[in-house]
């Protein structure tokens, strides 16, 4: 296939086979998600000493757990005698430690070595030394956030920084409490997609007034294809005649104790690269996280989080869950929709993006240059 020069309005997309090469797939997970910080849980999920969640970052199992003083901790899924999964579940709760059920090593909740058949017997056997392998572990936003490489990056740069960078400043976020706000409604989303795919379709607003028409008629500016991404600290204003962000524009919940007159009845959409979406509107806060787990397969887990007594009077969140939730359907949709073309001859040297979609390009160059890291 012969290729001529795009026009200025029209910038390349990333070749097909970045979509479906196993082997790329296998880079992503060494040189993104292992080396980058991930958001792995929400803290609130491990409630009390030895309450414990696994996670899957790139090509490992992390392991993240309360220890006894209340801190999270986080290690390798891994028991450091033959190498057994220490925890299969998903999530549960430890009575007093970590025991593999191979051969019963046994590990205090900080990681320790305490116990194991016969360890009596080798006094030369460091229990420090044999602990679990430990992954660096951050708190923001009532999120746990682990990081498996050796030298963590800056986290104030990388994640942090990502805020502000696209809202202007840190605080801008940091006014919707979220660490303070409840979990009103989890969704887990199965997505036939490369992971990538849905972090573009959500980056732009190209599409918005094609497949979201809910979304549109509580934020029209979308209608015209520009995305609350494009702009530095821009969030798309409601409808005049819409009352909160539901999904047939009803009145929502009270206003956030700390969101400022200026940041309400506007939706605010922050990528936190590689696999955070951040979503804030006045009354709650929703939160993807991603957990790629193919090329062509990704878990999308969604959080809808609100004011602590709104949760607790057992409001009725549906309408304000349905908006989101549809776009999510929608979206991803649309993504399963194109994952099957990006192996087509007719996608080998990838698609293009319109100018309203430009920004995904520092995406694309993002990524390349991860990958190109040794």
């Amino acid at each position: 296939m012969t290729t001529t020069p795009l026009p200025p309005s029209l910038l390349a997309t990333l070749p097909g086979h970045y979509y479906t090469d196993p082997a790329l797939f296998r880079q992503e997970q060494e040189r993104v998600f292992e080396a980058l910080w991930f958001c792995a849980v929400r803290a609130t999920d491990l409630d009390r000493p030895g309450a414990f969640r696994t996670v899957r970052v790139g090509r490992e199992s992390v392991l993240v757990t309360r220890s006894r003083t209340g801190e999270l901790r986080a290690f390798l899924n891994v028991c450091r005698h033959r190498g057994a999964r220490l925890c299969t579940e998903e999530a549960g709760q430890l009575r007093r430690a970590l025991q593999c059920p191979y051969h019963a090593w046994t590990y205090d909740l900080d990681g320790k070595l305490i116990a194991a058949p016969d360890l009596a017997k080798m006094p030369d056997v460091d229990r420090s030394a044999y602990g679990l392998v430990k992954v660096a572990l951050r708190e923001w936003l009532g999120y746990a956030w682990v990081c498996l490489a050796d030298e963590p990056p800056s986290f104030e740069e990388s994640v942090i920084g990502a805020a502000a960078e696209r809202l202007g400043d840190v605080a801008s976020i940091e006014r919707y409490g979220t660490e303070r706000l409840a979990l009103g409604k989890r969704v887990t989303y199965d997505v036939r997609a490369n992971w990538k795919l849905i972090v573009e379709n959500f980056m732009e607003c190209y599409h918005c007034a094609t497949i979201h028409p809910e979304l549109t008629d509580v934020l029209p500016e979308f209608a015209d294809g520009f995305a609350a991404q494009y702009y530095v600290g821009h969030g798309a204003e409601f409808a005049e005649e819409v009352g909160g962000f539901t999904v047939d524009g009803s009145a929502g919940f009270g206003r956030l104790p700390e969101v400022e007159d200026g940041q309400d009845r506007r939706y605010y959409a922050v990528t936190v690269k590689p696999t955070v979406f951040i979503n804030l509107v006045p009354d709650h806060v929703i939160l993807h996280r991603m957990f790629p787990l193919a090329e062509d397969r990704t878990a999308v887990e969604c959080d809808w989080l609100y004011a602590p007594d709104v949760v607790a009077s057992g409001a009725d969140l549906s309408k304000s869950v349905e908006l989101f939730h549809r776009v999510n359907v929608q979206d991803f949709a649309a993504c399963e929709r194109t994952q099957p073309a990006m192996a087509s001859r007719a996608y080998r040297e990838g698609g293009v993006l319109v100018p309203t979609e430009h920004h995904i390009g520092l995406f694309h160059e993002w990524l390349t240059k991860q990958l190109a890291t040794e």
